[in-house]
């Protein structure tokens, strides 16, 4: 069994590092790096997610979501100084700051336990997001497919090159449409076979034609097309980033973006394949995980890494078992970094553009997107995030797409509704006084229970809402609310339910609590042990709480 696992480990290793040599290239692109940043940051993810990871199938590199989202971030503090299509040193080291500080953070919220971080992005969003990167990403492929090439002002903006490549089709060089067409043809023909490194043997084969058809042109590259060019090797030196204090400020305000960008991304990538394997990761050892490569990537000149989909469903789908399959990859990637990258001078551009389309086609698909909209929920929050991409751009799509997110939790939190219970028969079960027949409720005894828990947003909502109900009901004597979804009290909470209290004493009215956590029961006790913390007036389920009703004094009132 070992040693079958150790084959089926190699094997998905080798894999991998076939995908992974020409997304890192590409991906490095994206980010307007040259490539030696994307190859160094695709071997220092991989081996110190080896160490530190949890995931038996996450692999760690460079993805096209980060790549395009740091890009943009950058661009917003350090200026574009373009040369030979990337930018200059200032924007090196900024991208660096960014790529570092969003380790840090990443890596203080593992320590500090805030695993749940991913869930304040919504899938609906994400899905938006994901899908709308993605289209932007493949329309900016088009000018390197077809040879043509597109001004600055255009560059960066999706529906202007659409509308710049429709516009100059007589521009369009055919060798280079007609090479991108082939080897899409040829990847989606190789997809047949999962465990067949279909980017990479397109790869080399587009690097042989090159280097055939450029013996004896000058440069010894091929007059069809442009090529990738020369290619330094990772040199694996740590040095910190260079930067002026506001850079540094600007690049720590920004990357909050991107640290939810990886670990919502990565989380995503991660929890699909463990539920599908049976696994439990640890979300915090994760986020400590990815805050280590991030860190370890920026010292070392890489690039921002996560655990993308591609790679991890190729990981997977090749029959990885455990995390040795990245080790391998490394190996393998190193090995190619070290000793064949001299051949990718000779890498046609269309290939490579072709090569991230075909990483991002899984993104492409639009059944996720559709079956969100089938389900009639949350579709503002699914439209919102892919216009906001299109037609804002990466950064500030994303964060509208977070802020979006963040503000419908708000939202649906602090609105709260309040149920009235009853009793069902005999039975001691206190249900929705409304959803069910043969419930009874008690006379002069009012039962309230808010749906969500009680914190700074929804209290003083909740208790005003509390307020209605009693004032529209005549004879109440008793209001027990049941605090069942409130597992912790803040102290804005505590204040509105001692003003709620006040308020019904003044009234002649009782207030009691059911259904009351044992956090929540020992911080009433501490806080306010003669009132809201008076044990005979905190009960473990709303049936003792209406059995001590009649029984229940009504205090005169005091100020806490």
């Amino acid at each position: 069994m070992a040693a079958t696992g150790r084959l089926q480990d190699t094997v998905a290793g080798l894999c991998v590092a076939g995908l992974l040599l020409p997304e890192a290239v590409a991906y490095a692109g994206l980010a307007h790096l040259p490539a030696v940043h994307g190859l160094t940051a695709a071997l220092v993810g991989l081996a110190v997610y080896a160490m530190l990871g949890g995931s038996r199938l996450a692999i760690v590199a460079p993805t096209s979501s980060t790549a395009t989202l740091a890009m943009a971030a950058v661009l917003s503090f350090v200026p574009g100084d373009p040369h030979g299509g990337m930018y200059g040193a200032a924007y090196v080291q900024g991208l660096m700051a960014l790529c570092l500080l969003s380790g840090i953070f990443l890596a203080v919220l593992g320590v500090a336990g805030q695993g749940q971080l991913s869930s304040f992005v919504s899938r609906p969003v994400l899905r938006g997001f994901a899908f709308a990167l993605a289209l932007s990403i493949v329309v900016k492929q088009l000018p390197d497919a077809l040879g043509l090439g597109v001004p600055a002002t255009v560059a960066g903006d999706p529906m202007h090159i659409i509308v710049y490549v429709a516009q100059h089709s007589a521009l369009w060089q055919w060798p280079s449409g007609l090479l991108a067409v082939l080897a899409l043809g040829l990847l989606v023909f190789l997809r047949r076979w999962p465990n067949v490194p279909a980017s990479l043997l397109v790869i080399v084969l587009a690097i042989g034609v090159g280097w055939l058809l450029g013996r004896g042109a000058p440069g010894g590259v091929s007059p069809y097309w442009a090529s990738v060019g020369d290619m330094a090797q990772p040199q694996l030196r740590p040095s910190m980033p260079d930067l002026p204090m506001d850079q540094w400020l600007r690049s720590g305000e920004l990357a909050f973006g991107l640290v939810m960008l990886v670990f919502a991304e990565s989380w995503g990538s991660m929890r699909a394949l463990a539920l599908s394997q049976g696994d439990a990761p640890n979300p915090n050892r994760e986020l400590l995980a990815l805050g280590a490569a991030n860190m370890a990537s920026a010292l070392f000149q890489g690039m921002p890494v996560g655990a993308g989909f591609s790679a991890t469903a190729a990981n997977a789908a090749a029959g990885a078992v455990s995390r040795k399959a990245g080790l391998v990859a490394m190996v393998a990637l190193a090995a190619a970094a070290f000793w064949a990258l001299p051949w990718v001078h000779y890498l046609p551009r269309p290939v490579l553009a072709v090569a991230v389309i075909s990483a991002l086609w899984h993104a492409l698909s639009p059944a996720p997107v559709l079956a969100q909209w089938r389900m009639g929920r949350d579709r503002g929050l699914l439209v919102t995030a892919v216009l906001a991409v299109l037609l804002l751009g990466v950064l500030h799509g994303m964060l509208l797409a977070v802020g979006l997110s963040v503000l419908d939790a708000l939202r649906r939190f602090s609105q709260p509704v309040l149920h009235e219970l009853g009793e069902l028969g005999e039975s001691r079960n206190f249900v929705d006084a409304l959803a069910m027949e043969g419930v009874v409720c008690r006379p002069g005894i009012l039962v309230l229970r808010p749906e969500g828990p009680l914190f700074f947003g929804s209290a003083e909502r909740v208790v005003a809402q509390v307020l209605q109900r009693v004032h529209g009901q005549a004879g109440i004597r008793t209001l027990i609310l049941s605090l069942e979804e409130s597992a912790d009290l803040d102290s804005t909470s505590i204040d509105c339910l001692r003003e709620l209290r006040q308020v019904l004493m003044r009234n002649d009215q009782t207030l009691l609590l059911a259904r009351v956590k044992t956090d929540v029961r020992q911080l009433l006790e501490r806080v306010d042990p003669a009132g809201l913390g008076d044990p005979l007036r905190m009960f473990w389920s709303v049936a003792d709480a209406v059995a001590a009703a009649p029984l229940a004094p009504v205090a005169a009132a005091s100020v806490p």
